[in-house]
């Protein structure tokens, strides 16, 4: 391979390929130019990869030194609207939350598989966090693992509210789980790194969901393409940052790497905000529900249509303390969610009631 053939298999100029063969053990490439050599490397036939081992002074193959596994901390998010009373009478028995602007305590409950969370909202929501640490060697097992979960997730999840809470007529069991994916020890570099992060975030083209009884994982062979020839997939959102984190948001859930822990992101803060846009997820969810059973939707004073008018402008306004990570994050997030969207018909629909009324309703 020429010197042109090989700046333009790694999206580099030749003077940067020029200046390695001069340097040679003295180069040091920047991280995201290391992960691409790191990934050509790993996809370079046996005998090519023999020649630099051989070159470099090493007795195996560079791809004997690659993981053959990785593990990712699987975060499920599942909301559920209860109503403020059976909301304020669980909130007694929770432990009060420091938030900026929400009213919220949690507490820990038990789970079999798992550290999960509940988040207590006055406003009349629950979301339960849990929390799975997973070592795998195939992205199509997270996947189908994922799916098959969920057809336990959510009848745990509607049993335990039922069984702790003084639920009334106006509470809805959960619909959904949503997952945040934050990858720990990786196996892949480079290009392929970057799709795995979407592959995870968008995890319904590594499953037929048909399969009975439960989710079947696709081929090797068709995982191994996605990752190497990747795939177009527009609703995908990018949020990470070159040589400091991979990350990618879709309507399925959000997945995140952290190539330089002390610069990306903190996992808190992925969280943290993700709990906050599945509260008032679900508390819209309440609202239109009502909306399309013919009904005006009645809500307490203080999270009437002012508090959805400010939950917008938070989510939606950048901070001055704001770093452009957190933005990107934000910004990804709410997209592919919906919740913007969901937020200002929420909010009109509270103040039509409102106006016909004539009185705000405690």
């Amino acid at each position: 391979m020429s010197i042109r053939d090989f700046a333009e298999h790694l999206g580099v100029s030749e003077r940067t390929v020029s200046k390695w063969e001069a340097g040679r053990a003295a180069v040091r490439p920047r991280p995201e130019i290391q992960a691409a050599l790191d990934t050509a490397l790993g996809m370079a036939p046996p005998d090519a990869a023999l020649r630099f081992a051989s070159v470099v002074g090493s007795k195996e193959s560079p791809r004997e030194t690659f993981a053959d596994s990785y593990r990712v901390e699987s975060h499920k998010f599942i909301p559920a609207f209860v109503g403020t009373k059976a909301a304020q009478a669980f909130a007694f028995s929770c432990q009060s939350q420091l938030h900026e602007w929400l009213d919220v305590s949690s507490t820990q409950i038990p789970h079999a598989n798992g550290a999960c969370t509940a988040y207590v909202f006055r406003c009349g929501v629950v979301v339960l966090h849990l929390r799975q640490d997973l070592d795998l060697t195939r992205l199509a097992t997270l996947a189908a693992w994922r799916y098959a979960t969920y057809e336990s997730d959510l009848p745990w999840a509607t049993e335990y509210l039922r069984q702790t809470l003084p639920l009334d007529a106006a509470w809805q069991p959960p619909e959904y789980v949503l997952s945040m994916y934050l990858l720990r020890n990786t196996m892949w570099a480079g290009e392929e790194l970057d799709n795995a992060l979407r592959l995870m975030s968008l995890p319904s083209v590594l499953v037929n969901r048909q399969a009975r009884p439960e989710p079947e994982p696709v081929g090797t062979h068709v995982e191994r393409r996605l990752l190497v020839q990747g795939f177009d997939q527009p609703a995908v959102e990018p949020f990470g940052v070159a040589g400091v984190s991979v990350g990618y948001a879709s309507w399925s859930g959000l997945a995140y790497y952290p190539l330089s822990p002390e610069r990306a992101l903190m996992p808190d803060d992925l969280v943290s905000f993700e709990i906050d846009v599945q509260m008032l997820w679900a508390y819209c969810r309440h609202i239109q529900r009502e909306v399309e059973a013919g009904r005006d939707p009645l809500m307490p004073q203080p999270y009437g249509w002012r508090f959805l008018r400010a939950a917008h402008s938070r989510l939606t306004t950048a901070r001055a303390q704001e770093t452009a990570q957190h933005c990107m994050m934000r910004e990804a997030a709410l997209t592919t969610s919906g919740l913007p969207e969901r937020l200002a018909q929420a909010q009109a629909a509270l103040r039509e009631t409102e106006g016909q009324s004539g009185r705000v309703f405690a």
